[in-house]
């Protein structure tokens, strides 16, 4: 199946000598979840607003289901969705009024029913007649995201969208993000927040500096550089790691309370058995231990940290 949106060769640079994007090539494939993560000023928005058309490239191609954003931008843009990180909405025009508006901007026949379920979905019927500026930040955020879907878009780009939102639209955000992916929509989600990316997406991609440092499936992303970490809890705090011990890759946390070791789950010989028995000989003793694995932002943090 043919990816909903190609990108190749895609730069952006400034007169300043700023280079936003360099060389940048990404494919989302039809129906996925991506997440793309990167630090502040990575290209992130950047990247996303040259797709949306409201950014010029310097160079390179995009398309949108096969249509060229540059020779077939009506097409292409009428298959996008965008939740932008600024709320940005008429604040005298009320919540159904903007969102029909909207659908009519890309040219989609009134639709009232479509409308009522999305309003629904979102929490906002009850609000639907009430206008923008006596909502409180949350539901304008909502509103944004209803106006993003009015047109009933192929792809749907969230930039940052549960950035300074509270605890029950993050997980109706989620709720909705799984319920378009299951009618077929594709979403491109920039986030801060890791553990949204960790919980939903299918794909990874890591942008830091206008560059793509890595794309990768979130389950082979976590296999593939996803350390263990064995902490033991010792009996009594160690100064310093004993020579005997230079085998492993060994740190002291908490004043020397704990001793961590950090190994590669995927490989045959963790070390961990050899390392509890050398402890054993040389009389160190522990009251408990636990493993766990390197979370996703973990992961994110060693990347940009090796590229820099």
């Amino acid at each position: 199946m043919p990816s909903i949106l190609s990108i190749s060769a895609l730069s952006k640079h400034y007169k300043s000598g700023l280079k936003a994007l360099d060389e940048v090539d990404l494919s989302i494939e039809r129906g996925e979840i991506f997440a793309l993560l990167g630090p502040n000023g990575a290209g992130k928005t950047t990247l996303i607003s040259i797709v949306c058309g409201t950014v010029s490239m310097t160079s390179g191609t995009i398309t949108v289901d096969g249509h060229d954003i540059a020779k077939d931008f009506r097409a292409a843009r009428q298959r996008i969705g965008l939740v932008p990180q600024e709320i940005a909405v008429d604040i005298f025009e009320t919540v159904w009024n903007t969102v029909s508006f909207s659908r009519g901007l890309f040219g989609r026949a009134p639709n009232p029913a479509y409308i009522e379920q999305l309003l629904r979905d979102l929490s906002l019927w009850e609000k639907r007649a009430s206008r923008i500026i006596e909502l409180s930040g949350g539901m304008k955020r909502r509103v944004m995201i209803a106006k993003a879907l009015s047109h009933e878009p192929d792809l749907l780009f969230l930039d940052e969208p549960t950035a300074g939102v509270d605890v029950n639209l993050r997980r109706d955000m989620w709720a909705l993000v799984r319920k378009l992916r299951d009618k077929g929509v594709t979403i491109v989600l920039t986030t801060h927040y890791i553990e949204e990316a960790e919980e939903m997406a299918d794909r990874v991609g890591v942008i830091d500096g206008g560059k793509i440092l890595l794309v990768e499936e979130k389950a082979a992303l976590m296999r593939k550089l996803g350390k263990r970490r064995l902490t033991l809890a010792l009996q009594e705090p160690m100064v310093t790691l004993p020579n005997e011990l230079a085998d492993w890759s060994l740190s002291l946390e908490r004043g020397g309370c704990y001793l961590v070791y950090s190994f590669d789950a995927e490989v045959k010989d963790t070390g961990m058995p050899s390392l509890l028995h050398r402890l054993g000989e040389l009389g160190i003793d522990f009251k408990d231990l636990d493993t766990s694995r390197s979370s996703l932002e973990d992961i994110f943090v060693g990347l940009v940290e090796r590229a820099a």
